[in-house]
C-alpha cells in the first residue's frame, strides 16, 4: 500500500533518522548500530521475532529509554530525550498494546487523563467536562471518523476497536502530533476490528501523520504499510518497500536467510 505522496516523501529529509542507535541492559545487547528513516505521510511497519529488538527501538524513538550510543534526529537536526515528555513535547507519541486506558473513566476522560481542561467558577478551578466531552467527540470524528454511540459510559464498556480509537485520539489531539507509533494495535481483535484499526491508521497517514507500526500479522503490515523495516537479534537486516516485495520476502529476512538494503 503507497500512499499517494511517496515520490515527495523519499525526496524529503526524513521526519525521523535514527543513526547507530546501540542499547545495552548490562551484558545483553538489545540493539546493535540500528538505522531508521520515518517519513512524513507514510505508515513504517517494524517487524521481527520476540527479541529482535522492537520494542526496545520504539521505546528509544519514544523518550521511555535511552540509548547506549547512537543518536536521534528530527526534521535533519539532532535531538535528545531525557523522557518520553520530552519526547510527547515534540510531537511524537504511541498507543501500547495495552492501551493504558483508565476503564472506569468515560471516553472523554481518558482522552484528557493527566491533562484535564478546567474553568473557574467565583475563583474556583473547576473540571470543564463539557468542553473535554465536546472535543473528544470533535476528535473522534474529524481525526478518525469514529461516532460513539454514548460519551458517558465507562470505556471498559466498548469493543476493542472502539477502546483502541479512544487511545488513538488521546494520541492525536495533541495539535503537534507528527509522529505516531503503535504497538500491535490489531492483537486483540477480531477480523471486523482490525479491519476498521487498519483504516484508522490508513487515515492518519493520509492526513501527514508519521505513523510507525509495529506487528506481528504480516497480513496487517502489508494491507497498510509504505516500507517495512526488518529487525533480527538486535539488527536492522533490510528495509524494503512494501509494494515491491512479496510476503516470503520478509519472511526470509525475518527468520535470517535473506538480507537486503534499505529502501
Amino acid at each position: 500500500m503507497t500512499s499517494d505522496s511517496e515520490s515527495t516523501n523519499h525526496s524529503a529529509v526524513p521526519v525521523v533518522r535514527m543513526r547507530g542507535i546501540t542499547k545495552r541492559f548490562g551484558g545483553v545487547l538489545a540493539l546493535d548500530n540500528v538505522d531508521l528513516d520515518a517519513r512524513a505521510g507514510e505508515v513504517l511497519a517494524i517487524v521481527g521475532d520476540n527479541g529482535a529488538g522492537k520494542s526496545t527501538l520504539i521505546k528509544i524513538l519514544t523518550g521511555v529509554y535511552q540509548p547506549t550510543s547512537g543518536s536521534i534526529e528530527l526534521d535533519g537536526q539532532r535531538f535528545e530525550m531525557s523522557s518520553h515528555s520530552d519526547a510527547i513535547a515534540a510531537g511524537i507519541d504511541a498507543v501500547y498494546q495495552n492501551l493504558a486506558i483508565a476503564d472506569h473513566l468515560t471516553p472523554a476522560e481518558n482522552l484528557f487523563l493527566g491533562s484535564e481542561l478546567t474553568r473557574s467558577v467565583l475563583g474556583i478551578k473547576l473540571l470543564d467536562n463539557k468542553r473535554m466531552k465536546d472535543t473528544a467527540v470533535r476528535t473522534l470524528k474529524e481525526r478518525l471518523g469514529v461516532e460513539l454511540k454514548s460519551m458517558d459510559v465507562p470505556t471498559e464498556s466498548l469493543s476493542g476497536g472502539q477502546r483502541q480509537a479512544v487511545a488513538i485520539a488521546r494520541a492525536v489531539r495533541h495539535e503537534n502530533l507528527r509522529v505516531l507509533v503503535m504497538d500491535e494495535p490489531t492483537a486483540a481483535l477480531g477480523p471486523q476490528e482490525t479491519s476498521r484499526t487498519l483504516q484508522l491508521i490508513k487515515s492518519l497517514r493520509d492526513q501527514g501523520l508519521t505513523v510507525i507500526v509495529i506487528s506481528h500479522s504480516l497480513d496487517d503490515v502489508f494491507e497498510i504499510s509504505d516500507r517495512i523495516h526488518v529487525q533480527r537479534r538486535g539488527r536492522c537486516v533490510g528495509v524494503v518497500e512494501t509494494q515491491t516485495t512479496s510476503n516470503e520476502d520478509v519472511l526470509a529476512m525475518i527468520v535470517g536467510s535473506k538480507t537486503t538494503a534499505a529502501a
